[in-house]
């Protein structure tokens, strides 16, 4: 007798959902940092590099990259950004806010079909302290992904201390990092990525639309930093 595959009310089984946290290998993937010569890049570079990713720092100005590069160690090269997308398999993109969009405008032929990940935090800051800026397009995220319609663009990486991660002495990142995409394999490899640095977890967070609470989240976070003399960070319970 021939089995059909299917059950006894007629209809295929479903295939076992797919275990979230199994997630790809990336240790073999080439990761650019645009803005690396600031200190959140710089501390993305450094943290990636420790745990044996081959990193390379982009700037506007090679010297600087270069320069910044040699300070870190641990095999990091310096380029400027063209070269830095264009030898990268996975581009961060840690710019200031006010050079986000013409940044990303000029570098729209490099990064074509590569993996961009967004962690551009839009901020502004009065005497009241820091507050949510809203894009017209909604979001650092979604301006990216407006003007990279040929990338695969993700968000991730917004709420990490910039003096935790530069800290040499720290073994560990104790925190939790959410991702935002349109495409579920783009996420697992943004967050396997996450998973590189001791003590950090890349945590799915809904799709690109969703960003904007994300991004300004750090507001918050930054208020909490000055109430508690902290570098604080955000842990996702029960998953």
């Amino acid at each position: 007798m021939t089995t059909t595959g299917t059950d006894s009310s007629g209809t295929a089984p479903k295939a076992p959902a797919k275990d979230p946290w199994d997630l790809p290998d990336v240790s073999g993937l080439v990761v650019g940092v645009l803005g690396g010569t600031g200190d959140q890049g710089r501390g993305l570079a450094y943290r990636l590099a420790r745990a044996g990713q081959q990193v390379i720092i982009g700037s506007r100005a090679v010297e600087r990259a270069e320069a910044a590069a040699e300070e870190l160690g641990l095999g990091i090269e310096g380029a400027d950004n063209a070269e830095c997308a264009r030898r990268s398999d996975i581009v961060i993109v840690a710019v200031p806010w006010d050079g986000h969009a013409k940044t990303l405008e000029t570098l729209q032929k490099e990064l074509v079909g590569k993996l961009v990940v967004d962690c551009v935090n839009p901020l502004g800051f009065d005497k009241k302290g820091a507050y949510a800026l809203k894009p017209e397009e909604g979001s650092a995220a979604e301006q990216a992904a407006a003007l990279l319609p040929d990338s695969r663009v993700t968000a991730a990486f917004h709420h990490l201390s910039a003096v935790l991660l530069q800290d040499e002495s720290i073994e560990e990142i104790d925190t939790d990092v959410m991702v935002l995409g349109e495409v579920r394999a783009d996420t697992d490899i943004v967050q396997a990525l996450a998973a590189r640095i001791p003590g950090m977890r890349g945590v799915f967070a809904g799709r690109l639309r969703n960003a904007h609470q994300v991004e300004s989240l750090v507001a918050n976070l930054i208020s909490v930093n000055r109430r508690y003399k902290a570098h604080a960070g955000l842990r996702v319970t029960d998953v």
